[in-house]
């Protein structure tokens, strides 16, 4: 191959027919050779073609250098050799290499299909026009029916002509047809021309050109469809269902999402069922909001006369006393919507959420007017402003002063605000006309918490033997939610002892424990510590017993409540709203009983921390004594608490030193009472001992020298004293002296 181009050069470039023709005969001689050898013009082909290791092969490295450095010599001479009648084979052999480097051009195919025509190589066009991978078109189909005639495959050409015309084809005789195309191959094989290889094609124009792209349509199983349809929902399923999980999971716990906007929290008529007949022992705010109810009923009434209703009104009292069931109340009573919100509702960690919530909540009460809003804790938003505070701190108090502002009093909207610290409001929110209307809502009188009590024991089954009066009466300063949690205690713990009724046993459990604390049965206390602590408690028993200006004596127990040992409570006969200077000095006597016993029976050296409590509450009064109440001769009448820091040092030493010289007097009285009643005393301490608990009148009983009529009782687990506790040896010289 390699010495047929450089004589197919020479040819071109001398234009010697000699040579030409020698060429010729010596290329029909080698491809002779070849298809001897192989028995197939096709193998043969291909052999030549893809560079076999035979001598006719070629580096095709070397041809296209060669080409490259004769084409534009080879392209003249090509014009030239076309112009003849019958192609050359160095034409040929041109012609094939532009059509293997443009396989995907059916133009430049149909170009070589014509020269192999017209070189009577119909044979080799059908070969090249049905090996796959190689450029179609309408007219290379014709050439490739033109090149069947010629092979006298007369039938396939019609047939595919047929076709094309929409016609029926012929049946062709497949055994005859098949000796016809064996023939052509062989007589193919005979004269076929040595062709060169080209450079391998980068793409298979099988799947489509660019300029003539391959339509495919891709046909599916019922079962694959079905089955895309499936998995496609599921997928999609399982998506939304992770999204809105994730959605869910961020406005649940991400305050970003979370109360953006406030709650329609109205409560309608039918269902704000309190009536101020259900609110007890507040009788005095209850007329104060009585007013409010008749505006909201009558509005013209108060419209006729020009007169104005307050725009808001603050209920101020301690914690427990029914402010929030009065503004209840009020919207019940007149029928109107409830809107509440807590005051710690509106304040988030974003700048103004807050103010977003004050709109929106004075948007729907205006909205559902007439109506009521009530803002519970009102000083966690209506604190006094300190000109050092950044400015979104104070955003939300801006914005309810506003809207205090934006609203006529004949809208029927009337704002209540509750706050257990009317003094740390701002004084911007509590001028006239915003919150210029202040009740007071206090603990309950001797009478009220008796109305308190009928109130909450309609809801239980009480027996006969329940006095209202005197659970009222020894539950002195208990608040209206304390008084409901004693009945609803009572009623648990009636049922836990299978009662059919509520006693006045189960009431005095009930107020025990909320006055006292907690029983502790299951502490386990060594017998010095027990001891101790009756000898302790009794000292106070016994200065409360015989000091002068003391409140009755209620109840001494060494049983473990709360976060103590053992309780004295002592509870006054009446209400009380102020306190004598006698009266001060006769409950330091009563705290300074429990150190002074412990003193008298273990000495100095052995008293324990238990008195820690009762030396804070003495210090409390006793400086009140001083700085407060101005009953020292030596301070004089002057209140000093207010302004502490204001005043000269050598004032507040002197009221230190008063203080404490009260506080030694106190405990020296208590000591001498003590050592003057030793045999009370001793006696009170070891009736403790045995029985644990005692009331005033079973104390009185045991300082006379008499017996209970019940048996000895011992709760806790005691447990003998350590060798280390000095008290230990103390204790025999204590038996002995009773």
């Amino acid at each position: 191959m390699k010495n047929f181009f450089k004589i197919a050069q020479n040819n071109v470039l001398k234009t010697n027919a000699n040579k030409l023709l020698l060429n010729k005969q010596i290329l029909g001689r080698r491809s002779l050779h070849i298809n001897s050898t192989y028995k197939s013009p096709l193998l043969a082909n291909n052999l030549i073609l893809n560079g076999h290791k035979s001598r006719f092969s070629i580096k095709s490295a070397l041809l296209n250098k060669k080409i490259e450095d004769g084409q534009n010599k080879i392209t003249e001479n090509t014009q030239k050799v076309e112009e003849t009648s019958t192609p050359t084979h160095e034409l040929l052999a041109v012609k094939e290499q532009e059509a293997n480097r443009s396989l995907g051009d059916s133009k430049v195919q149909a170009d070589f299909y014509k020269l192999l025509l017209k070189s009577g190589y119909a044979q080799y066009v059908i070969s090249r026009y049905e090996t796959p991978g190689i450029a179609t078109s309408p007219e290379c189909m014709g050439l490739y029916m033109e090149a069947l005639t010629n092979v006298g495959r007369h039938v396939e050409a019609n047939n595919i002509k047929q076709a094309l015309l929409g016609k029926p084809t012929e049946t062709v005789d497949a055994a005859s047809g098949q000796g016809e195309a064996s023939a052509k191959a062989n007589t193919f094989a005979q004269a076929q021309p040595v062709m060169s290889q080209a450079a391998a094609p980068i793409m298979n124009p099988m799947f489509g050109t660019a300029k003539e792209p391959m339509h495919v349509v891709l046909t599916e199983s019922t079962f694959t469809m079905v089955f895309r349809v499936v998995r496609y929902i599921v997928t999609l399923g399982l998506l939304l269902y992770l999204l809105n999980e994730g959605v869910k999971f961020l406005t649940e716990n991400s305050t970003l999402f979370k109360n953006n906007e406030v709650t329609d929290n109205a409560i309608d008529t039918s269902k704000a069922n309190v009536k101020f007949d259900d609110v007890a022992g507040v009788d005095e705010a209850r007329a104060e909001l009585e007013e409010i109810v008749d505006f909201l009923r009558d509005p013209a009434k108060y419209e006729a006369l020009g007169g104005k209703l307050p725009k808001g009104v603050l209920l101020t009292g301690p914690p427990g006393t029914g402010k929030t069931m009065l503004a209840r109340a009020t919207a019940g009573e007149a029928g109107v919507d409830f809107f509440f919100m807590s005051g710690s509702e509106f304040d988030e960690v974003y700048v103004g959420v807050g103010a977003k919530r004050i709109r929106d909540l004075f948007k729907q009460a205006r909205a559902r007017a007439p109506a009521i809003i009530f803002i519970d804790e009102l000083d966690a938003i209506g604190g006094k402003r300190n000109p050092k505070d950044q400015a979104y701190a104070k955003q939300t108090l801006n914005q309810l002063l506003v809207e205090l502002d934006g609203f006529e009093q004949t809208q029927g909207i009337i704002v209540i605000g509750a706050t257990n610290f009317p003094e740390s409001l701002d004084k911007a929110l509590t001028r006239p006309g915003r919150f210029d209307k202040m009740v007071t809502v206090g603990l309950p009188d001797i009478r009220g918490r008796a109305a308190i009590l009928r109130q909450h024991m309609k809801k239980i089954t009480a027996s006969k033997d329940v006095n209202i009066e005197n659970i009222a009466k020894g539950t002195t300063g208990f608040s209206g939610a304390q008084l409901s949690s004693l009945i609803n205690q009572a009623a648990v713990f009636a049922c836990q002892q299978n009662a059919t009724a509520v006693n006045m046993s189960h009431m005095e459990w009930a107020k025990d424990k909320i006055l006292l604390g907690a029983e502790k049965k299951s502490m386990v206390l060594p017998e010095a510590t027990r001891k101790a602590t009756a000898y302790h408690e009794a000292g106070h028993a016994i200065m409360a017993l015989y000091t002068k200006h003391t409140e009755p004596l209620y109840k001494a127990t060494i049983l473990p409540r709360g976060n103590a040992l053992g309780v004295t409570f002592q509870l006054p006969e009446a209400d009380k709203y102020d306190i004598t200077k006698a009266e001060c000095l006769a409950r330091l006597d009563v705290c300074m009983g429990g150190k002074a016993a412990e003193e008298v029976i273990f000495g100095k050296e052995h008293t324990t921390s238990g008195c820690g409590s009762d030396l804070r509450s003495a210090t409390k009064m006793a400086r009140n004594v001083v700085t407060s109440y101005g009953m020292n001769e030596k301070v004089g009448p002057v209140e000093l608490t207010e302004n502490w820091e204001m005043w000269s040092g050598k004032v507040k030493d002197l009221a230190d030193q008063e203080v404490i010289q009260l506080l030694k007097e106190s405990e020296e009285r208590s000591r001498q009472l003590l050592k003057n009643k030793d045999k009370e005393f001793r006696r009170l301490a070891e009736a403790l001992i045995d029985y644990e608990t005692l009331d005033r009148a079973e104390m009185d009983k045991v300082i006379r020298g008499e017996t209970l009529d019940r048996p000895k009782y011992r709760t806790n687990n005691v447990v003998d004293t350590p060798e280390s506790d000095g008290r230990k040896n103390i204790e025999g010289g204590i038996a002995a002296s009773l």
